[in-house]
């Protein structure tokens, strides 16, 4: 995989939690022409076609294009992301507990995001991805060692935002960060200042708002719309919790960790219904 050296010449739980991810960037739709007796496709990119086949969780024949235009086009900073979010679409491809599998998609993820930054530190998809792909690499190390990477988790999103205020991703996953920190509670957050240094900040008040702008953004988003539905939950709104869920429930599945937040919003839907 080519670096920026040679490309150019040639708690807590909550850091985890951000990327089961994971993660979505993009929902393009594919225009269409009717004819008279037939609709015919405009002609497509082959990147084109490889997001639609990322969509479409065909990572095999994603892969192959990207990489394929990735080795005629080495310095372009838009394939390294892509190449990023497709790896960490690998990773959660495979069963939790095969967690070397998982580990070598999400480390490679990191690198191409980092490449792609190097190659254009404004765009702000490479500081998205980034942040992601650390976010799934915390899955086993130590305490001390994820709160060090939740600040370049946080740092990532805060870059990714400053250069598009609008990047849906980077707000869900900022939603989830505020989620996870409003957790830590007062006496978790003082011990942890005083024996692993700083603890992250954060509320839920900040958590909704960025998913609620997440969704107005990008409403296909379906883990906006399922952690959004979490925090109305915590908070006994107890009826929007169920509408957010449902409107989810209609969104297309684009990624893995879509299925599992599914799985989980129906067991969720059974109980709040029951109750």
């Amino acid at each position: 995989m080519p670096t920026s050296k040679n490309c150019c010449s040639f708690h807590y739980r909550w850091v985890y939690v951000f990327l089961l991810f994971s993660l979505t960037a993009l929902f393009p739709a594919i225009a269409a022409k009717k004819a008279k007796k037939a609709t015919i496709k405009p002609t497509e990119t082959p990147i084109e076609i490889a997001d639609e086949a990322l969509w479409q969780m065909n990572y095999s024949k994603a892969d192959s294009i990207y990489s394929a235009e990735l080795h005629n086009n080495p310095c372009n900073a838009d394939l390294h992301w892509k190449m990023a979010r497709l790896q960490l679409s690998l990773g959660e491809s495979f069963p939790k507990g095969n967690f070397d599998a998982r580990m070598l998609h999400y480390r490679k993820a990191a690198e191409y995001a980092r490449t792609s930054i190097s190659l254009d530190s404004t765009n702000a998809k490479g500081h998205t991805w980034l942040a992601a792909s650390l976010g799934m690499m915390a899955e086993k190390i130590g305490t001390k060692e994820k709160l060090k990477r939740g600040q370049e988790i946080k740092r990532e999103l805060d870059t990714a935002l400053r250069l598009n205020p609008n990047d849906a991703t980077a707000l869900s996953i900022l939603g989830s960060y505020y989620r996870e920190a409003a957790n830590i509670g007062w006496f978790k957050r003082m011990v942890g200042n005083a024996f692993l240094g700083e603890v992250p900040k954060g509320n839920y008040t900040l958590a909704e708002k960025a998913f609620r702008k997440s969704i107005s953004i990008d409403p296909g988003i379906i883990r906006s719309y399922h952690e959004l539905a979490l925090i109305c939950i915590k908070s006994g709104n107890k009826e929007e919790a169920i509408s957010l869920m449902k409107t989810a429930l209609d969104k297309p599945i684009l990624i893995e960790s879509d299925k599992r937040r599914i799985e989980e919003m129906h067991a969720l839907l059974k109980q709040l219904t029951k109750e």
